[in-house]
């Protein structure tokens, strides 16, 4: 039986991984294919991890790792130390990763060391901020991976500029982007819990906005994390926020903002629900940014870059950093930013297929 081992942690890869596991899943009926999943634990709250099992139907973990806080250092070093055990054990003809997380590191490197060849879903993204570690991980992924499947012509482009098509042992394919896959599929299938229906029959009159923050350039910067959540209680004496609040974002307050909604993190069928129904997004998420381009809602991005720069392009995103009045500028101009782009930045919704073929021909 042939293996592929797939290393995720983090909740964004949750949604990855649940379209090409599925993806894969059919092609073992056909093939002498098997996926061993690995969880790393960088993601354990319940609410981070369980619920995306649960409600995405995937493949429970063959393996649980966890390594779930501590410095990026220490978290990186301990999931190298067990993949790399789990690795041996189980020799695997390829391990798959996912974006930009430790634990997309951590699966690379102890692979990479082992001569395991990686492939990489979502490569060549960029930001070109070397301070954002979620940069670094991207960056050393890429050069480690075999296989590069990159979500839009943009990562292409990016890789190409590196120098990746000169390289003999590395093969790059622009299969589209999962998540477009993610949210095609489960729209459907998305029941919200009782908290977020009541949610958004309370505010279908006057709307709502959908806020996210969680990285580290804003959530460890307590002028940055002021700053935004100053603009959004601003926001919300106009229009009500909602904001499902990350466990680093929680323990980061030190304010009370009262006028935002705070709510636990939720699942991933709440998100969508609470996407298709609100009237813009505030996020620093990149898998945030995308999804509100999915289904058609303005975003403003909180932060001064963005791996999704097409989405700035068409005009359907603008990057306001943190700073508190450029936030109120873009929220007075968001319904202007309603996506009229039918370019078809990512794909036609079968990226995971794709992938799951790739990964077929390359190992069996």
């Amino acid at each position: 039986m042939h293996k592929v081992l797939t290393v995720i942690g983090a909740r964004p890869q949750f949604v990855k991984a649940a379209v090409v596991s599925r993806a894969i899943a059919e092609y073992t009926y056909s093939s002498n294919f098997q996926e061993i999943i690995v969880h790393t634990g960088q993601h354990y709250d319940s609410q981070m991890s369980e619920i995306f099992f649960q409600e995405m139907r995937i493949t429970e973990p063959s393996y649980w790792l966890g390594v779930g806080g501590g410095s990026h250092g220490q978290m990186t070093g301990q999931m190298l130390e067990r993949i790399e055990e789990v690795l041996i054990k189980e020799k695997p003809e390829i391990v798959l990763v996912y974006g930009d997380t430790n634990s997309t590191l951590a699966g690379a490197l102890a692979a990479s060391k082992l001569h395991i060849p990686v492939a990489h879903v979502e490569a060549g993204l960029r930001s070109f901020n070397m301070a954002m570690p979620e940069e670094v991980n991207r960056l050393l992924t890429d050069q480690i991976s075999t296989l590069l499947f990159c979500p839009t012509m943009t990562a292409v482009r990016n890789l190409v500029n590196e120098g990746f098509k000169k390289r003999s042992n590395v093969t790059l394919y622009q299969v589209g982007d999962v998540m477009y896959d993610a949210a095609r599929f489960y729209k459907e299938l998305a029941k919200p819990t009782p908290l977020i229906s009541e949610w958004i029959t309370e505010n279908r009159t006057r709307g709502y906005y959908l806020a996210t923050v969680h990285r580290a350039e804003n959530t460890d910067n307590p002028a940055n994390l002021q700053n935004i959540m100053t603009a959004l209680q601003q926001i919300s004496k106009k229009i009500p926020v909602i904001l499902p609040l990350h466990p680093r974002t929680k323990g980061m307050l030190s304010a009370d903002y009262s006028g935002i909604n705070f709510i636990q993190p939720v699942g991933y069928f709440d998100m969508i629900t609470l996407l298709l129904n609100c009237s813009g997004v505030f996020t620093d998420s990149g898998g945030v940014q995308k999804e509100a381009y999915f289904f058609n809602k303005p975003c403003v991005t909180l932060r001064d870059e963005t791996e999704w720069v097409e989405l700035v392009e068409v005009g359907v995103n603008v990057l306001t950093g943190a700073e508190s009045e450029r936030i109120l500028i873009a929220e007075s101009k968001i319904t202007q930013m309603l996506n009229t782009d039918q370019h078809n930045l990512y794909g036609d919704g079968d990226a995971g297929e794709k992938i799951a073929g790739i990964l077929a021909k390359t190992i069996c």
